[in-house]
């Protein structure tokens, strides 16, 4: 026997409710990232190693070093002689007196932009010159 109570209407207006109840949901999560935020620095490895200091006496500079320079407006220069790019070879070959093995030393300004060093730097190793060092600013010195 089934009982019906209230009008015959009120049995319709109850609907199901299809949503998922995600507090439960919410409050998993805030407690795995917690986990994962006290874990994750544990699970980092630090080795401790104890580097070797460096003695090696810096190597003497040439009596009259070949600096090639390249300016901030990309322009580059054979000493103090300000050259256009295609004749690059030609000037280095008449400062070094055609010695390729001579060390040719490079300096940027802090502007110019890893793309246009390398473009000079494969300008220099196109003219044969492969002995290339970089010039900076001493770490002591700043």
């Amino acid at each position: 026997m089934a009982i019906r109570t209230g009008a015959r209407g009120a049995a319709d207006d109850l609907a199901e409710v299809h949503e998922i109840n995600v507090t439960p949901f919410i409050d998993v999560m805030l407690v795995l990232l917690i986990i994962f935020m006290v874990a994750a620095p544990l699970a980092t490895v630090d080795l401790g190693v104890d580097l070797p200091a460096s003695a090696v006496e810096p190597q003497p500079r040439p009596d009259k070093p070949v600096f090639v320079t390249v300016k901030p407006d990309l322009s580059v220069a054979v000493g103090e002689d300000v050259i256009a790019r295609e004749t690059l070879a030609a000037a280095l070959d008449a400062a070094t007196k055609g010695s390729r093995d001579e060390r040719i030393y490079l300096r940027a300004d802090k502007a110019v932009s890893y793309g246009d060093l390398m473009e000079v730097m494969n300008l220099l190793r196109n003219a044969g010159y492969l002995k290339v060092a970089l010039v900076g600013l001493d770490g002591r010195n700043l």
